[in-house]
């Protein structure tokens, strides 16, 4: 265990730290100061580029070549560790500081075991044997919650699920039990199921082992559930800091109160109260204002005054520890609501422009020995009997776990893949057994898609004006490259880029930008139907509102249908009108977003909604944790497909839910769950979210 030490474990005093390149020195992180307390969990909030992870790197000392400190300090109980050699660093890296990364594959040596990875770290850092070791890994294993453990340590990395690995990198950072971790943005890649289970376990191993951590995360519902104190950083400087209740509760920062604005909390909705974009966008690090970095998007601005001077942390009176870099913060009325929130016309919807009959889509794997025989052929079920109705102007939600079907099913609307089975009807014309190739151009721009990774879909070598009149070309819009032009320029205006983007490459271009060419895209051949696969998981919780905000505007003047397909329940509850949950292939339950989002719910859709993290302290969740992973659609379990992770199966007799899939039942008015629970239990069902009174 940690020696007795008493004062802070982390402490970081006025740090700086710049880059350095041939032209100039690009300071990253300026002014930077927080503590870490022996069993305090901190967390760590902002957008991309605003020195996060450059803190994080610091307290690792691996800035690289081009990084140093140039102010301040880091000291690690009590120790300053740029002053520590080389040999002192070793010594604490790993064994005492302990760091677990975004992506699990990175930490992770796809050419060893799982056991022997996980031995090197007590046999290197604390000399014990073998044995010792092993018996160390086995029993970190099952800490970490992973089936079957002597299995798991005799296995390779690519054998493992995401969520898996990550489980796996986290028992490696423990293995040593370090003072400090730090976890940089560790539940990123991982579904919120999952991701809710990484989260309850980082809690649970850290009260168990006593461990400090820095948690860096720009999911501020996942910080208000895993830390005790928050530190929000904007362009390199922390901003406001203080408990997890001051901050969230009486916040006394303008880019605090910014970011909870851009967020989709509960009672947050798309007509009557929409979410409020930061306006402008983030400084380069060498474009920084005079003064207060935030004066250039701050509505409380003052010239003169906030751009007259650095600004320093001030201390919130009454409040111990509470900080603010605002030299306004005990003037501005906190309290007060928005002015001139433009309150939205709720579009009705209109006609069916899409129907789906009993869609199944299978796919023939041809299996190894493994399976039975080299000439053997296993059948994956991607989807089974998928049926629904979207209409004109209306926002249909499909929500599930990675490995759901979601996708599968985007390739077969799109003609990537056609259907094995079944119908899918766009404006009464049968298109499932046409590939994209075979499809007229009309058919092509009807159905478009926005997808999530903006960085994959757009040609780096070719201008964002060319791209977006390529696809205008397709889709047989204008007469002449100059009518072209226009239209695309006019697209530029919906998307709200400035003109002169044109020229641009996409290099140039910001990833919410990038975004915004790849809806300007779908939308330049007036689609009627539009599959966003999770658009804005990729971007900054400020630039989410402002993409989504544009769909739904874009939506709206042209009456396109969404299909917005997301595990981040969030924001489907803000913007969606109706949702369809999936479950391995089967829609489980699909109706209203209020119906879906009330009880009574099947118990997947309950699971899942427990498992968001809400960034409001006056919610209280039901705690449901789901078990193990979503099995393969390769051999799904008999019966339910939900069974083996489900919490209610006890309830419903003679073991039903093992031997029959259950049949879609009709609850209320379009509501409906394919589960096999009495009706007595579904009335009973409690709602998982709520919200404690003022």
């Amino acid at each position: 265990m940690t020696d007795a030490y008493d004062g802070p474990i982390l402490e970081i005093d006025r740090l700086s730290i710049s880059f350095f390149t041939r032209l100039r020195e690009i300071p990253a992180v300026m002014d930077f100061s927080v503590k870490v307390m022996p069993g305090e969990a901190v967390g760590l909030v902002g957008e991309s580029g605003c020195g996060k992870s450059t803190v994080a790197l610091g307290v690792m000392q691996d800035l690289g070549k081009n990084g140093r400190i140039v102010g301040g300090s880091i000291k690690f109980k009590g120790r300053d560790l740029g002053e520590m050699s080389a040999e002192e660093l070793r010594s604490v890296r790993g064994s005492e500081i302990a760091m677990i990364y975004q992506e699990p594959m990175a930490s992770l040596n796809p050419a060893m075991k799982i056991g022997r990875q996980l031995m090197e770290v007590p046999i290197i850092h604390k000399g014990v044997s073998e044995q010792e070791a092993y018996d160390r890994a086995l029993q970190v294993v099952t800490d970490v919650k992973l089936p079957d453990p002597k299995r798991i340590l005799d296995s390779y990395p690519h054998q493992l699920s995401g969520g898996q690995q990550q489980r796996i990198v986290i028992a490696m950072a423990l293995m040593a039990e370090p003072s400090l971790l730090i976890l940089d943005e560790p539940t990123t890649a991982l579904d919120v199921t999952v991701e809710a289970a990484v989260v309850e376990l980082v809690k649970e191993l850290g009260a168990k082992y006593g461990t400090s951590m820095l948690f860096i995360s720009h999911n501020l519902g996942l910080v208000l559930e895993t830390c005790d104190r928050i530190c929000v950083m904007y362009s390199g400087e922390a901003v406001e800091r203080g408990s997890i209740a001051d901050v969230f509760d009486e916040m006394q920062h303008p880019y605090t109160q910014a970011l909870f604005r851009s967020i989709p909390l509960p009672g947050a909705d798309k007509t009557a109260r929409p979410l409020v974009a930061i306006p402008g966008n983030f400084p380069l690090p060498h474009e920084r204002p005079p003064g207060c970095n935030f004066g250039p998007r701050c509505d409380y601005f003052e010239a003169g005054r906030c751009d007259a001077q650095d600004i320093p942390m001030f201390d919130v009176p009454g409040n111990e520890r509470h900080a603010t870099r605002c030299l306004k913060f005990a003037e501005i009325d906190w309290a007060a609501s928005l002015e001139g929130v433009e309150v939205k016309e709720k579009p009705e919807p209109g006609k069916v422009v899409l129907k789906m009959d009993n869609l199944k889509k299978y796919y023939e794997v041809a299996a190894n020995a493994l399976f039975g025989g080299a000439g053997a052929k296993k059948v994956v079920k991607a989807n089974e009997t998928l049926s629904f109705e979207a209409r004109e102007s209306e926002t249909l939600a499909i929500v599930g776990e990675s490995g759901c079907g979601k996708s599968t099913f985007a390739k077969v609307l799109m003609g990537l893949e056609t259907a094995t089975d079944g119908a899918i009807l766009l404006d009464g014309r049968n298109i499932e057994s046409t590939p994209i190739e075979a499809r007229d151009t009309r058919t092509i721009a009807d159905v478009q898609m926005v997808f999530q990774n903006p960085f994959d879909t757009l040609n780096p070598s070719m201008t964002v004006g060319r791209q977006i009149m390529r696809a205008l070309e397709i889709f047989g819009v204008g007469n002449s490259d100059a009518e072209r032009r226009e239209r695309m320029l006019e697209l530029l205006d919906l998307v709200k880029l400035p003109r002169a983007f044109a020229d641009r490459m996409p290099r140039q271009l910001s990833g919410g930008q990038k975004q915004r060419v790849g809806i300007a895209r779908a939308f330049a051949g007036a689609a009627r139907i539009v599959v966003a696969d999770e658009p804005v998981s990729a971007l900054d919780v400020s630039v989410q509102a402002a993409v989504t905000d544009l769909l739904m505007e874009i939506q709206r003047e042209q009456k396109t249908t969404l299909l917005f397909i997301s595990h981040d329940l969030s924001i489907v509850r803000y913007l969606s009108d109706r949702v369809m949950v999936m479950y391995l292939g089967h829609v489980v339950e699909l109706g209203t977003t209020d119906q879906v989002f009330a009880p009574p719910y099947h118990p997947y859709t309950e699971a899942l909604l427990s498992a968001v993290p809400i960034a409001d302290t006056k919610v209280q969740k039901q705690h449901i944790v789901l078990e193990g992973d979503i099995p393969s659609a390769m051999n799904p379990p008999p019966g339910c497909p939900f069974q083996t992770r489900c919490r209610w199966k006890s309830k419903v007799a003679g073991g039903l839910c093992e031997k029959e899939v259950p049949p879609v039942r009709h609850l209320a008015d379009g509501h409906q769950v394919k589960c096999h629970l009495p009706d007595a239990e579904l009335a009973n069902m409690e709602p998982v979210i709520k919200i404690a009174a003022e």
